[in-house]
Parts: C-alpha cells; structure tokens; sequence
C-alpha cells in the first residue's frame, strides 16, 4: 500500500467528514495557490478562535500553542477551492459583525468567557444552517474554522503528544489492552 492509498483508507475511516478532504487527498491541487488572503492580523485571530474553541488546560497545551491560524491558512490558500476560500475568508468579517452585534466590541477586544458565548452562539447557528442546507450551498464558516481547528490540533505535535496518549515507538500488538474511563484517546 502506498501513500495515497492509506491516506484514503485513513480518510475512509475516519469518515471523511472533514471539510477540504479532497482536495488533502488528492495533493492540494487546486486552481492555483493564492497568496495574501490572510493578514498576520487574521492569523491572530484565529489562533485565538482556535484557542476559545481548544483552550489550554492543565493536562495540555491549546489550540494556540499548536499554531492553529497558520495551520488554517496553509489549509485554507493551499487546499480550499474558491468558494470556501470565499466562505472562509468572508466568514472572519462575519465573525467580527457578529462580536460586534452581541457585545460592541471585535473578537480580539472580547474577554474569554465573552468569547465562548459567542462562538456557542455560531455554533449553533453553523449547526442550524448545515441541517437545512441544500447539498450545493456553501458550508457555514464557523464549521469550517471549527473542522479546522480540531483537525490541525489533533495532527499536531503539541495534539497527539500532549493531549492524547502517545507512544512514539509501538510495541507488541495487546489487544485486550486495560482501559481506565477518563483515559485519553490514542494519537495515531
């Protein structure tokens, strides 16, 4: 099996319900890579809606520390086609209108907890608006943000070694292997 072959097996069983899925499978090829579409400025925001959404805890480092803007801009410019590029890219002035309609300040502006109520409040919105969708309508963008904030911190290096158990070299194959409740999950 090559490469490709288990990043689709992977992909297959996982769901396939990450959005840009194809276009991770199948290399990125898209219509050409587009540079500037976000500032460092949007970076640190969606660090920081990374962060909201994946905040750091005792037992493991956020979203923040897993450098989750930079890792949505790579995704979002290298792999999204131009319309969740556009959906994407629109969806951070959306997400500002929205701060700015509930509290009267930007995202950045917004205390922690100001924050997270917002982003429950998009969430439901996203959950909403994707329930009633037509299969040919844009994805909402906060699930796009969402999907990629959980994907990149999940796949990175502070993800699977601190916030899930990890073991760099496997051993012997256990199958019946003791599990306590409260245990995390296993990193690939």
């Amino acid at each position: 099996m090559d490469r490709r072959e288990a990043l689709s097996a992977i992909a297959l069983l996982v769901g396939g319900t990450l959005v840009g899925a194809e276009a991770f499978l199948t290399g990125c090829k898209t219509t050409g890579k587009k540079e500037g579409l976000f500032s460092a400025e949007d970076v640190a925001l969606l660090d920081e809606v990374g962060d909201t959404i994946l905040p750091t805890t005792a037992a493991s480092p956020g979203a923040k520390d897993a450098k989750i803007g930079e890792f949505m801009k790579v995704i979002v410019t290298d792999c999204y086609n131009d319309d969740d590029q556009k959906t994407f890219t629109a969806g951070i002035n959306k997400l500002n209108d929205a701060s700015k309609k509930k509290f009267d300040k930007t995202f950045m502006e917004l205390a922690p907890n100001q924050r997270h109520d917002l982003l429950v409040d998009l969430d439901k919105e996203a959950k909403d608006y994707n329930a009633n969708r037509k299969e040919k309508d844009q994805n909402h963008y906060f699930s796009l943000m969402k999907q990629l904030t959980v994907w990149g911190y999940f796949t990175s290096e502070q993800g699977a070694t601190k916030a899930l158990r990890y073991l760099p070299v496997p051993g012997k194959y256990i199958g019946d292997y003791p599990y306590k409740k409260g245990d995390k999950a296993w990193a690939l």
